[in-house]
Parts: C-alpha cells; structure tokens; sequence
C-alpha cells in the first residue's frame, strides 16, 4: 500500500476476496475510496493488488469474522489508520446445504457466529465511529431468502433473515444520526457460494441458472448511494419473486424453495 497521505474517502468491505463483496470493492476503488478489504483466506492479499489498480491504497485484513477477535482485528485495522469512516460494507456469509438431522451442530453454530454475530458486532463500532461524525453510510449483506423459509438450507434462511430486519431497524435509529443503511438482498448468484454450502447435488449447483455478481453488486452500491433503504439484487424475475413472496403463504414459499435446496437422491 502506498504510504503517502490520501484525500479520497475510506471504505471497509468485508468478504472481499471472493464474489459480490469481490465486486463491491472493485466499484468503491473505481469510484475513489481507499479500501480496508478484508477476507478469510490469504487470497484477500493477491487481491488487494486488484483494487490498487485503480488508485485505491489498501489495506487488506486475513481474518476469521465467525471468532470475535477476528472482527476486532478488523476494527483495529481501521481505527489505526485514523481516518474517517466514510462507507462500510458488512458482506461476509455462507450458508450450508442439506437436511437439518444430517447437517452439523458446530457448523451451524458457526455460520450464526459470522452471518449474524459478527454483524452485530461490526456494526456496533462502525454505526458509533460515524454517529459521532454525523455522517456515513452503511450497505449490510442479507439474500431474497430472508423473504421465504429455505428448507434444506435451514440456518441461512433465519440468518439473513435477521440481517435484513437489523439493517432496516439500525436505519430507522440512525437517520437522525446523519448514517445511512441499505439491505442488498441478492438472488442465487453466480459465484462459488452454493458450492461452498455443498449444494452441487441440487437445482442451485452446476449449470443453473443465475445472477451476474457484477450487476449485483452494482445495484446494491447504487442504491447505498442513492440512500434506498433496501434492494433486491438481480434480475426481473429475482426481483419479482421477492414481490411475490409478499403475499405468498409460507408452507407454499416453503414448497417452492424446496425445489431448488433439497439434494437430489
């Protein structure tokens, strides 16, 4: 990262290395910020090369935001650099696929401690630091699934969504603050994250069909920008299901996303 001094806002993006949070951090270093970028694996530093290319110094943070400590090393990460907070983007989740009585305790435990523990967490730092200065904004990650019961992935559901009620209430607190928070619920997606659930064996593996992780991303800084307080990433037909999944009754939405979850035998 280059030392010198710099006069473009600072953002923070978690789960940055990889897919939409990949995306998303691409378009604030396009769009002139510096970066913390912070991402599980060491591919979070090969990466950090990516955002430099646009003139974003950066600073990139390996950390595990599932382990409290993790999530405090990533506030210490920006509290050092004794900058301003202008956006933050709390993107880190995974899901797990497969029935309920086969899937693991502690894994589950474990997707809870990063898709709602640590966002809770950050966010406690993050929404203080720019309630203080009066002004920021805040773009939290939850998924179309917060607006349906999701069968066979049957922690994530429930996890986004608390993601996507917590970002509308933190909105509602914090306007007269000066911050602004933005759900982004994104559709099925075209990035490794159903693979990484192990949901190859089912109609959201291989072959089918998804979103672009670019557009996604695109729509939710968009409307972090534009100040909306949520929006649904994707294409017509995602953003229609949302609309959809409104008024169905929740067996009948549970149903239906049970075709896409449930491992093929």
């Amino acid at each position: 990262m280059n030392s010198a001094p710099s006069r473009r806002p600072l953002a923070l993006v978690t789960g940055a290395s990889a897919g939409i949070g990949y995306e998303l951090a691409l378009l604030f270093a396009r769009n002139g910020y510096d970066l913390i970028a912070t991402g599980r694996s060491d591919n979070i530093h090969k990466v950090a090369a990516d955002f430099e290319q646009h003139g974003a110094q950066t600073i990139a943070v390996q950390a595990d935001l599932a382990d409290h400590q993790g999530v405090e090393n990533v506030w210490q990460a920006v509290a050092k650099t004794g900058r301003p907070l202008e956006a933050a983007v709390l993107n880190a989740g995974r899901s797990i696929g497969g029935a309920f009585l086969d899937t693991d305790l502690d894994d589950e435990l474990g997707l809870i401690a990063l898709n709602v523990t640590s966002v809770v967490h950050l966010a406690k730092h993050v929404a203080r630091h720019m309630a203080e200065r009066r002004r920021g904004r805040i773009l939290i990650t939850s998924s179309i699934s917060a607006t349906t019961p999701t069968p066979y992935e049957t922690i994530y559901g429930p996890s986004r969504a608390f993601t996507f009620m917590f970002a509308e209430s933190l909105r509602h607190e914090l306007k007269e603050h000066g911050v602004g928070v933005t759900a982004l619920l994104p559709g099925a997606t075209d990035t490794d994250f159903h693979s990484r659930a192990g949901m190859d064996n089912t109609a959201l593996g291989p072959g089918a069909r998804k979103n672009s992780r670019r557009v996604v991303a695109q729509q939710g800084y968009d409307a972090l920008m534009a100040g909306k307080d949520h929006v649904v990433g994707g294409d017509r037909a995602t953003k229609r299901t949302a609309l959809i999944n409104r008024v169905l009754p929740e067996p009948v939405k549970a149903a239906r996303q049970e075709r896409f979850t449930k491992p093929r035998t």
